[in-house]
């Protein structure tokens, strides 16, 4: 479900869960990931992606949500609003190595890391909660608000608008767009330039930059 793999300083965090939707068992292994990520010393950095070309994450696994989760819903969007909280703050730097789709709660996923690298040519960055008719929770509207320019927000928030890799690198929602074989390629080497800047100051200084959307988030789905 969850692969952790290091090349030199980068641990690279791979997807594999098909189109990687968010339930418990998918969160559980994606926050022992973290506890990896965490627990290192020196140099260390963190790029992640999808395992195959088609998706990055899909967002929240809504059939489990509305059948035998629905009694655990509200606890379950505390929990993946306090997973990215902490991958906001890492202590290292973060690529996210957007390789297809990354749609509702996957594209928040992004958005909470420290860099974006998208594909050009397949695959959508993708907010479609007016579509789906569901309000965002308070942290992920701090977290789309405070990543992307109101312009932006806009745009995607109010329409559900699919947006490509260029487009998306346009708006800046992403930081590069580039071929298909080169996303994870670009994104390691990003990621290792700016590994020896991983330290608590470096933590603490994300923490700052982002105090109040931190606390929001992590203050789950209501208010804190």
């Amino acid at each position: 479900m969850i692969d952790l793999t290091r090349e030199g300083d980068v641990f690279v965090l791979t997807m594999r869960a098909d189109d990687n939707r968010f339930n418990p068992m998918f969160l559980r292994a994606l926050n022992e990931a973290l506890d990896t990520v965490e627990q290192a010393e020196g140099p260390a950095a963190l790029v992640t992606t999808g395992g195959t070309e088609k998706f990055y994450s899909n967002g929240l696994d809504l059939d489990w949500l509305g059948g035998e989760g629905r009694a655990d819903a509200g606890t379950f969007v505390d929990a993946l609003l306090r997973c990215f909280a902490r991958i906001l703050i890492l202590p290292v730097p973060t690529v996210a190595a957007i390789n297809g789709h990354a749609f509702a709660a996957g594209g928040m996923m992004t958005l909470a890391h420290d860099y974006r690298i998208m594909r050009e040519d397949r695959g959508y960055f993708c907010l479609p909660e007016i579509d789906l008719q569901l309000p965002l929770a308070p942290g992920m509207a701090a977290l789309i608000v405070t990543k992307l320019t109101t312009r932006t927000v806009r745009d995607t928030v109010l329409t559900g608008a699919r947006v490509g890799g260029r487009e998306a690198a346009e708006r800046e929602i992403v930081d590069e767009a580039v071929t298909g074989p080169d996303v994870l390629p670009r994104a390691l080497a990003l990621a290792a330039s700016l590994a020896p800047k991983a330290s608590p100051t470096y933590g603490a200084l994300k923490r700052g930059l982002y105090l109040e959307t931190h606390t929001i988030l992590d203050g789950g789905f209501g208010e804190p």
